[in-house]
């Protein structure tokens, strides 16, 4: 049995990320800027020049492995296009064979990126999942949530004030948003530190071209939580809280408005997103504040720009780098014809550093004016649901950083996370030179 099951996922592990890590390889080694921006670590490590190399070379490449493009007119048009869609509709156009390997993978796990997930779900299904969670983020919901984040900023610091050193990523970026998140779906706290174990396998499936071990680890992570889950929907239903998953429980058992797969996937979808992408902002945020001293003085001193702070951190390092639609049908982009069923790959960090859109883009401003126009979010219906609950915990968790730790200093060189797709940092070790810190 067990000797079966290791050959599904081998199979699975095939046709999800063994032949695209193979692709990818091929065209690394050939130079092609695709494989490069998806398997060099060291263009990973700094994608920016190899951005503004796709950028020179049109509007919209064929890089050999699919389309893509740098272009912030190019991308926003497409997020927002009807013509463009992420569940790839055309069952029609899969080879035989292929679809027989699909039913002898066995089932697959509901990752984030495997339907029902909202990130794999075109209308009238996204529409459906969008509509019950919506309510969960709205700018009430979000302004009644800012002094329970401020209290567990203060925490947190409270903690890190105790040693001369800290690490801002794990003791801080980390658990500020867990924390958080966890609350809204009614999990107890003293599952945070396996939820953020289990969501770094999760956010592995992201990645293209896994190795076999880090699928095997992704598959195992995103399965425990997928058990734990459904656990929870039964305490939930026995002793439902105002908690936006005792709403979604209650709802699929009222009127069956979503099936037990689909109220899972959801549920870890907001679980996982509910602090992916914040803790990137955090860590990334502090990092930048760390290199640019004079930004964080200027918003000490003037404290109105922090909305605008927070936008350019997203703006210059972007968390997700990078996001995808298939055509629908045959249509024109950016001056080039788009064939149905092709796969366009739009790099969010380098659409953020457009010179048309950001002057001087390589320049990191707090003040910038313009920085509220970055991709970061993406557009359209997929727009991210959580945008104002991670500006807000941003916000709240680098302001009460800064203001804190007024001579916080980086003591170490920081040290990236290890996927591909979302870019934040493991470890951001500081100083934080305890003679000034506030008693």
């Amino acid at each position: 049995m067990a000797g079966s099951r290791g050959a599904r996922r081998m199979v699975r592990w095939g046709l999800r990320h063994g032949l695209m890590r193979q692709m990818v390889r091929r065209n690394a080694k050939a130079g092609e800027i695709g494989g490069r921006l998806l398997a060099d670590p060291a263009v990973i490590a700094n994608p920016y020049p190899f951005y503004e190399e796709l950028r020179a070379r049109g509007r919209i490449v064929d890089t050999g492995l699919a389309l893509a493009t740098v272009d912030h007119e190019v991308t926003t048009a497409m997020l927002r296009s009807p013509d463009f869609g992420v569940a790839g509709r055309m069952p029609e156009n899969m080879p035989t064979v292929l679809r027989a390997a699909v039913r002898l993978g066995g089932d697959w796990a509901l990752g984030p990126a495997q339907p029902p997930s909202m990130l794999a779900a075109d209308p009238p299904d996204h529409t459906r999942y969008r509509k019950l969670v919506t309510r969960a983020f709205s700018a009430k919901k979000v302004a009644a949530l800012r002094t329970r984040t401020e209290e567990v900023a203060d925490e947190l610091l409270d903690g890190i004030a105790r040693s001369d050193r800290a690490d801002v990523a794990s003791d801080f970026a980390a658990l500020l948003p867990a924390t958080v998140i966890a609350e809204m779906l009614g999990a107890p706290l003293d599952m945070r530190d396996q939820f953020l174990a289990w969501g770094e396998g999760a956010a592995l499936s992201l990645d293209a071209g896994l190795s076999y071990r880090e699928f095997r680890r992704s598959e195992r992570d995103i399965d425990a939580l997928h058990a734990w889950m459904l656990g929870h929907f039964e305490r939930t239903r026995r002793d439902p809280g105002e908690d936006i998953l005792s709403a979604l429980v209650t709802a699929h058992h009222a009127d069956g408005a979503l099936s037990e797969d689909e109220l899972s996937s959801i549920a870890m979808l907001l679980l996982a997103a509910g602090f992916e992408t914040t803790v990137n902002l955090i860590s990334n945020g502090a990092a930048l504040l760390l290199e640019h001293p004079e930004q964080a003085e200027l918003l000490r001193a003037e404290p109105e720009h922090w909305a605008t702070a927070i936008d350019e951190m997203l703006r210059y390092e972007a968390p997700v780098q990078r996001t995808g639609r298939v055509a629908y049908t045959d249509v024109e982009l950016g001056g080039v014809t788009v064939r149905r069923g092709q796969f366009v790959i739009t790099h969010l960090g380098g659409v953020n550093r457009d010179p048309a859109v950001f002057p001087e883009p390589d320049r990191f401003d707090v003040t910038r004016a313009e920085a509220h126009r970055h991709v970061s979010f993406s557009q359209g219906i997929h727009f991210c649901l959580g945008a104002s609950l991670a500006r807000m915990e941003g916000e709240v968790a680098l302001r009460a950083l800064v203001e804190r730790f007024p001579d916080m200093r980086a003591a170490g060189t920081p040290v990236r996370r290890r996927t591909k797709l979302l870019r934040g940092y493991a470890t951001v070790p500081v100083a934080l030179h305890r003679a000034s810190v506030p008693a």
